[in-house]
């Protein structure tokens, strides 16, 4: 991929964006059914990007059914594998020849830095479509032991319609960790991308149907997730439906699913997610990196952000000493600048949540020792500064709530097991991270962490082979990544035959 971060460069590529705004449905785009639209807004500035097809319940009923169509023809469920990989590397192609677009687009909409977009969010989203194609051809069936009068097959089969709601603090990254998997064991899709950020989940829509993804097989639909969000979990002919965001709306998510079909539901949740330096940590310095980027990243607005530094009395002061000087070092401000690591909050009421819940920290005691103001106002968008609570405990609301914003409370401990207790005091399990020199400690730690990924002496989601998702209110059954992601968008069926 040729992704460059010359600043000049960046200005003449914006300039020269083409957006995608109406609904793709069908191999198509296409106006709502209602005519209506709504601005997508530039949360660095305040100022509206493009007009969005506003899309009702009569688009999803037609995205139900253009995909309800291609998956029945059998144009894409019934491809052999070899060929359904091979369509899927001409994607991996065309994402790879537009790589600098979607990262544009996702930069603007989202007001994420483009630094993330260009080094992270974007290759890694290629690099998931490209793997769950590459692993199309090499799942194999399974015969169980029988007698010699039966032969007995246990075969995948597709699903069938997968509904799909992204979130708008990954776009496009997420859409590929949905869309990947899903396509590739055979499946027909309508995405609903958040209503915030639509402009890369129509564009990779349009580049999948260049490369020759069937009509139908992929289609995508914007528009608010209360009226058309709901209207894919509840649709009759929706076997699937597969969710990133909030707990709250995942609830909502279950209780659909119930009224309706009992549809399939897999949720991938919030998490309050603990950072827990032992009383061995290894290098300060290398600690206090990786707690940066693990609670600041992505401004926060991350499900993984390790928003509670839990750390041993004994190195708290010198841990956060060194985290405080590391974090001038991330500059707030345009995302589009390559040099500035954090960017503006999705838009303006969730800037004000998180403020408010700043402001909770101040009122519950907590020790406010960087940031907790909103800065850059003249350039109208949503920036707040890197925020940093010392002498948080576990009963404040910021230690309990998820605030999806750059905010760390450091909760000081007095012995290991303090730490463990602390860090599993919560109704989250998605990500932990934990720090010593004692490999020993480290496996008994990672244990007993309740987190879906727990990382040692470091920060990290893993990579593509290891499975994403949470525990307790993080998660509801299912994966993202991983092979076992591709599994979970598959029926399993036992064929039965009597030999004569």
């Amino acid at each position: 991929m040729n992704l460059t971060l010359e600043p000049q460069g960046i200005k003449e590529a914006v300039a020269g964006l083409k957006f995608r705004t109406q609904a793709f449905i069908d191999g198509r785009f296409g106006p709502s059914s209602s005519g209506q639209t709504y601005a997508s807004i530039n949360p660095a500035n305040g100022k509206p990007i493009a007009q969005i097809a506003s899309c009702d319940v009569e688009d999803i009923n037609r995205a139900v059914a253009a995909a309800r169509r291609a998956f029945n023809s059998g144009c894409w469920s019934k491809l052999k594998p070899g060929d359904r990989k091979a369509i899927m590397l001409k994607f991996v192609e065309r994402l790879e020849a537009h790589a600098m677009e979607i990262a544009l687009l996702d930069s603007l909409d989202a007001g994420k830095p483009i630094y993330d977009c260009v080094n992270i969010d974007i290759p890694d989203a290629i690099h998931c479509i490209h793997w769950h194609a590459e692993l199309i051809d090499k799942l194999y069936e399974r015969v169980s032991p029988t007698g010699p009068e039966n032969v007995a097959m246990i075969v995948r089969e597709p699903i069938g319609v997968v509904g799909m709601i992204v979130p708008w603090n990954f776009p496009a990254q997420m859409m590929a960790w949905k869309i990947g998997p899903a396509l590739a064991a055979g499946n027909c899709l309508v995405v609903k991308p958040a209503k915030q950020t639509s402009l890369s989940a129509l564009r990779i829509a349009e580049l999948a149907a260049e490369a020759g993804i069937p009509a139908g097989v992929l289609n995508v639909v914007p528009g608010s997730g209360a009226v058309i969000g709901a209207a894919l979990c509840r649709h009759m002919d929706v076997e699937m439906v597969a969710f990133t965001g909030s707990t709250e709306v995942g609830r909502s998510l279950l209780k659909y699913s119930a009224e309706s079909n009992l549809k399939r539901v897999i949720l991938e949740l919030g998490g309050k997610n603990p950072q827990v330096v032992l009383s061995d940590p290894p290098d300060l310095d290398l600690v206090a990196a990786n707690a940066l980027n693990s609670a600041f990243w992505n401004m926060g607005e991350n499900c993984s952000s390790g928003s509670r530094l839990i750390v041993h009395r004994l190195h708290k002061d010198a841990l956060l000493a060194k985290l405080i000087e590391q974090c001038h070092t991330w500059p707030v401000g345009d995302p589009l600048n390559p040099a500035n690591r954090v960017g503006p909050l999705i838009e303006k009421s969730h800037m004000e949540t998180v403020l408010r819940y700043i402001a909770a920290g101040h009122a519950d005691g907590a020790k406010l020792v960087l940031g907790g103001q909103r800065t850059l106002l003249a350039t109208g968008g949503n920036f707040v500064e890197l925020t940093i609570f010392d002498e948080v405990n576990n009963n404040m609301k910021i230690a309990r709530e998820e605030i999806f914003g750059p905010v760390l409370g450091v909760l000081p401990v007095d012995s290991d097991d303090e730490a463990i207790a602390v860090a599993n005091d919560t109704n989250y399990g998605l990500a932990a991270s934990l720090y010593t020199r004692d490999v020993n400690k480290a496996h008994r730690v990672a244990r007993a962490l309740r987190a879906g990924t727990v990382s040692v002496n470091c920060f990290s989601e893993g990579d593509l082979a290891t499975p994403f998702g949470g525990f307790k209110e993080s998660g509801f059954f299912g994966r993202d990544k991983s092979i076992y992601a591709q599994e979970q968008y598959a029926e399993l069926k036992t064929i039965w035959m009597q030999i004569g």
